[in-house]
């Protein structure tokens, strides 16, 4: 990410004589862009006249040049009672930078054009989800300082040479006068005629929030900060320090800038999360209307993945049907932009989407989870995604016991030790070096999930293959007394356990918040519970496993193992499709979540193909099987 330090290189003419007059002027976009605009002139004419006197004649003439390409923004949004106020306004202030008033006018100027163009033109300028800086440093670090350097002084590598430099994001002075919201939009927009890129459609709006509050960070001084005094979420991102410092003192301005880069955290409760996703589905639309349709699909991902997605374990406890309907509702309105279906049809699906999560919002409530709700989801969570888990270890770690293979049982007790820690470690790159998206964390889980697919049907097959004596021994003897195999059950141990583990890791970050204070005991007890009911089922696995024949041991594993394998193929489909990476084809079929059936064509296609690849290994063990018999 690359910001310069004067107004010439951040806004030019070129930067929008180079797109399309009809882009500009779709309403969607328009005012955004305006409001962009405005910001920075807001930010940077200060520097550019100082009492009455040019300082940078470059800068100044783009200063003039950005108030005609307001003129033409403004001219090509819709008509409104407001509108002819706010064109005589622009006027003045295009009068005002000619004149070259004194910058604190003109900078007072702009920001108050800018709040009525926010106004008139219903123009969100608050983030939905409180902004998060500890979720900004690992972008910032990833997109910024190679540009800015790790401190945001300018002094990043990649900035070296570079025409206008990168800017310097602890100017205290000019950040001063730059809003979170002016911050957010540059994020969004890009720079053009610069090296500042769009990252709209690398970093959702939720990350850009988040970094932009990071930023902010650059020009606080914590011994300064006072918290006589909160400002909401709303005062925070239109505001500038500059703003509240003529208004309320320097104190308050120093309270102010600690509070915007450390936003008070209100707790993410279900309607928080929801409004994310009918918001966001908004911004979805808004960009179809406008011919963006790749990043009109984007949106309606990140709508998804970013709010209700988190809120559907809880909601599962309430009513699963509404889970269905709601999760339904979403993917038929993304299938429509990935269809193209004329702006029509796809705001009536959004409508019907629209209206399915007002009645999830419903259910869940506002003021976040009751006490026994906590519970439920903290028990089921766990338990739902650790059963399969434990039924592949506790089925191979009960085969390797019944036929005194200690070794082996060491080398599958690695491999969930492994996959635990890396489940933990994953956990804390996320949140502490880097950001993993939720289109991201679905693409990790879907992968795994086909990946354990493809294993435990492997090990399902080979189970049934040795299922007899001879056949058995003469594994032991060339085979995994040489570590071949006890590397293949590491293997399946290990993803089998890292594919639940970082999901339930995710979902419980996501029910602590939503639970509160007052819910956090009732999340730990109903882990408590779903962690003693898996001990022992495992026990009971292992326990009755070991007084069955070893070929009807093995016959039943290999049998259960086949099946999971289906069901981690319809999983690991559907975790792709919720990252987006394909769309959906609704059919009709009945679906049984834990077993992984959805009635959907991709999905159920998947799992076809597990049952073919069954049929078919089956077959060629048989064949194996009764040639083996006539030899002997």
């Amino acid at each position: 990410m690359v910001a310069p330090s004067r107004f010439l290189a951040w806004l030019v003419l070129p930067l929008f004589a180079v797109c399309s007059f009809q882009s500009l002027a779709a309403p969607a976009e328009g005012a955004p862009q305006a409001l962009h605009l405005l910001d920075y002139i807001g930010a940077d004419y200060p520097d550019t006249v100082q009492a009455g006197s040019i300082m940078d004649q470059a800068g100044f003439h783009a200063q003039q040049e950005s108030v005609k390409t307001l003129g033409s923004l403004m001219a090509g949004l819709p008509a409104k009672p407001e509108k002819t106020a706010l064109e005589q306004s622009l006027v003045t202030l295009g009068n005002s930078i000619g004149a070259r008033q004194d910058g604190a006018d003109v900078t007072r100027q702009a920001r108050q054009l800018g709040a009525k163009l926010a106004v008139a033109y219903e123009v969100s300028q608050a983030p939905i989800i409180t902004p998060d800086p500890s979720r900004g440093a690992p972008l910032y670090a990833q997109h910024c300082s190679v540009c800015h350097g790790d401190t945001g002084a300018g002094d990043g590598p990649a900035g070296v040479g570079m025409t206008p430099a990168p800017s310097n994001l602890r100017d205290a002075a000019r950040l001063d006068r730059l809003s979170l919201y002016a911050l957010y939009g540059a994020l969004g927009q890009g720079i053009e005629g610069t090296d500042m890129p769009a990252f709209a459609d690398q970093l959702d709006d939720r990350q850009r929030w988040d970094l932009a509050t990071y930023i902010a960070s650059f020009s606080v001084d914590p011994a300064t900060a006072q918290a006589e005094k909160t400002y909401n979420i709303a005062d925070l991102a239109r505001r500038t320090p500059a703003e509240v410092q003529a208004v309320e003192g320097p104190q308050a301005a120093a309270t102010f800038r600690a509070q915007r880069a450390q936003p008070p955290q209100a707790k993410r409760g279900p309607a928080q999360l929801l409004d994310y996703t009918a918001a966001t589905l908004d911004k979805s639309v808004a960009a179809y209307r406008a011919g963006e349709h790749d990043q009109a699909y984007d949106l309606s991902v990140a709508a998804y993945l970013e709010g209700f997605e988190l809120v559907e374990s809880s909601l599962d406890n309430i009513d699963a049907n509404v889970r269905k309907d709601t999760e339904k509702s979403l993917m038929a309105y993304r299938q429509s932009l990935q269809d193209g279906l004329p702006v029509t049809d796809v705001e009536q699906r959004l409508d019907a989407a629209k209206a399915k999560l007002k009645a999830s919002a419903d259910l869940l409530g506002s003021d976040g989870l009751s006490w026994s709700l906590s519970y439920i989801s903290g028990l089921l969570i766990l338990l739902r995604e650790g059963l399969e888990a434990i039924l592949v270890l506790a089925a191979i770690l009960a085969f390797l016991r019944n036929t005194g293979q200690q070794a082996a049982v060491r080398s599958v007790n690695v491999g969930w030790g492994l996959a635990f820690l890396a489940g933990l470690g994953t956990w804390a790159l996320a949140a502490y070096v880097i950001d993993v998206s939720g289109s991201q964390r679905e693409l990790l889980e879907g992968a795994t999930a086909l990946f354990a697919s493809v294993m435990v049907l492997w090990l399902g097959v080979w189970m049934h293959d040795r299922r007899h004596a001879a056949a058995w021994q003469d594994y032991i003897k060339t085979s995994l007394v040489g570590g071949g195999g006890r590397f293949g059950f590491a293997i399946l141990a290990f993803f089998s356990v890292y594919r639940e583990l970082f999901e339930v890791i995710l979902f419980y970050e996501t029910l602590w918040l939503q639970a509160g204070p007052a819910g956090h005991n009732a999340v730990l007890a109903g882990g408590a519970t779903a962690l003693v009911l898996l001990i022992g089922l495992a026990w009971v696995i292992l326990r009755g496993s070991a007084k069955l024949p070893l070929a009807l041991f093995f016959s039943i594993n290999a049998g259960l193992l086949c099946a999971l394998s289906v069901v981690f193929a319809g999983h690991g489909v559907k975790a792709l499709q919720e990252a987006g990476i394909f769309g959906t084809r609704p059919v009709p079929f009945f679906e049984f979540d834990w077993l992984g059936i959805h009635a959907d064509a991709y999905s159920l296609s998947a799992q076809a193909v597990a049952i073919l690849a069954i049929v078919l290994l089956y077959g060629r063990s048989r064949v194996a099987e009764r040639q083996r018999v006539q030899v002997s």
